[in-house]
């Protein structure tokens, strides 16, 4: 069953990497959203947040500064669910409904990487 640890590990770094590389190719979009959820330094934020994204990818992918991308990636899932995934703020159902699902995906991604802190063997096992 080594196989499937490898298969998840990849796959769960994949989704983080390509989150970071779309933060730059929709930069300006992710920027103004940003702003309208009024996050201070928005071109910063989304700049930060997709390096972050493909730091942590990467390290998953790789098993090097495993434990400190894990925390970085927990803290910033749920800092970014509480303050860009703000579902209970809106009045539109399809709108509340949209971000009420991101902020539990942020949550469960979170959890993840919380679980993940208590893996010993990154080796790629093969």
């Amino acid at each position: 069953m080594v196989w499937l640890w490898l298969v998840g590990r990849v796959i769960f770094a994949v989704f983080f990497i390509y989150c970071g590389v779309n933060h730059f190719l929709n930069f300006r979009s992710m920027t103004q959203y940003a702003a309208y959820k009024k996050i201070p330094a928005p071109g910063l934020g989304v700049f930060v947040s997709g390096l972050l994204l493909i730091g942590g990818g990467l390290s998953i992918l790789t098993g090097y500064l495993i434990q400190p991308a894990l925390i970085a990636l927990a803290v910033f899932l749920i800092a970014s669910a509480v303050t860009i995934h703000d579902f209970w703020t809106l009045e539109d159902a399809t709108a509340r409904m949209g971000d009420m699902n991101q902020f539990l995906k942020n949550v469960a991604l979170a959890a993840a990487c919380l679980m993940l802190l208590e893996v010993t063997n990154w080796t790629w096992g093969l």
